[in-house]
């Protein structure tokens, strides 16, 4: 077994973040005060700048919450919008965007039988990529607890991510660190616009 699926399985059965349910009309109070203006009211943020969190899984959210909280995930911007929400918020938050429609786009130009959809169904093995449908699906709807559901999301959110991994900046999810590390800007460019149209 590679080290990279021993990986895999063990952050499959390894989560810290447990799902404790939450009270989504709470969350969408809290939504309304705090999200609105870079996620939306709804989870479907305005600008490709800001990830879309409609429909996501919510121990996903919670995990990046308390991320953003503890400084695990440096973030300038949601540091201090996660430090003001207490465990139960962040359920409830996580309840309110779990339960929204996510708005869907298009690739722009990696369709079917494109280069970013080949990296996400088959990877790059060349460069020992392994496919993104083996954590987050064949249509990108993820796995609840660790992977996050990728349908549909900005393309422009998806590049920062996936640069970020590469450079350090963001260390909050080791395996994709070392994933990033092994694709180009061409790369994350193909597989990042055929995830904002993948259903």
């Amino acid at each position: 077994m590679s080290l990279l699926v021993r990986m895999v399985v063990l952050m499959l059965f390894a989560s810290t973040t447990v799902w404790a349910g939450g009270d989504a009309a709470k969350g969408a109070e809290i939504a309304k005060g705090v999200c609105v203006a870079c996620h939306g009211a709804d989870g479907n943020s305005p600008t490709p700048a800001f990830p879309k969190l409609a429909g996501q899984h919510p121990e996903y959210l919670v995990k990046q919450l308390k991320n953003f909280k503890s400084g695990e995930r440096a973030n300038a911007v949601m540091a201090p919008m996660a430090s003001a929400l207490s465990d139960d918020d962040m359920q409830n938050v996580a309840a309110h965007f779990a339960a929204q429609k996510s708005k869907e786009a298009g690739a722009v130009s990696n369709g079917k039988g494109s280069a970013g959809e080949k990296i996400y169904r088959a990877g790059i093995a060349d460069s020992k990529v392994p496919a993104c449908a083996a954590c987050h699906g064949p249509a990108a709807k993820g796995l609840p607890i660790r992977f996050p559901s990728l349908s549909g999301q900005y393309s422009d959110y998806t590049v920062a991510q996936m640069k970020a991994f590469r450079s350090g900046e963001r260390a909050n999810a080791p395996m994709m660190k070392m994933i990033a590390a092994r694709m180009t800007d061409a790369d994350i460019a193909a597989v990042s616009d055929y995830i904002q149209g993948v259903r």
